[in-house]
């Protein structure tokens, strides 16, 4: 009967409490390369999805992406950019991912409620977690050792974009995401 709970895929417990709360979700998923954000309504006939945003889309705006923190953030600015209604609050929608502070899906909240939406829960993260300084200064250290380097950051050095940089990268496509709003 069901069979996504057998497979794992959907905990119908946690799902049926979110549902009674008659708020749209914020829903967060993670692939191994990927970051899908979704606002999903409930309907009796099928969930509705609202507004969507994959961080393949932050490509236009020169991110390289990856399933990374920085990333999540940068997918949850666009998809509150995406999504226009204000006035309604809204919950997340982990799923079966792990809550534990600090993982890609509250830095995927915290890039939507910093957008100005409206939703539920405390979603106070340190900034040095997810802008790619961190990743940035990594990379500096590993410049020392080209091999180290290349093999670690070899889809960025590809791509054209210089890890080292990635912090001001980020920068300035938050500031994209944040101006056009």
């Amino acid at each position: 009967m069901f069979k996504r709970r057998r497979l794992g895929l959907t905990n119908y417990k946690k799902r049926l409490a979110l549902i009674k709360g008659n708020m749209y979700r914020l829903v967060v998923r993670k692939t191994n390369r990927r970051i899908i954000g979704q606002v999903v309504e409930y309907d009796p006939s099928g969930d509705r999805v609202l507004a969507s945003a994959d961080s393949n889309e932050l490509r236009k705006l020169g991110w390289p992406s990856k399933a990374n923190r920085a990333t999540a953030y940068l997918t949850g600015m666009l998809l509150a950019k995406k999504f226009k209604q204000d006035d309604k609050d809204l919950v997340l929608d982990i799923g079966l991912a792990a809550s534990t502070r600090g993982s890609l899906p509250f830095v995927f909240a915290k890039g939507f409620a910093d957008m100005g939406k409206k939703l539920r829960g405390n979603f106070e993260i340190d900034e040095k977690l997810y802008n790619a300084a961190n990743v940035a200064a990594y990379a500096a250290m590993l410049a020392k050792e080209p091999e180290k380097l290349k093999r670690q950051f070899g889809e960025y050095i590809k791509a054209g974009i210089n890890p080292e940089k990635l912090g001001e990268l980020f920068s300035e496509v938050k500031k994209k995401l944040a101006g056009d709003a």
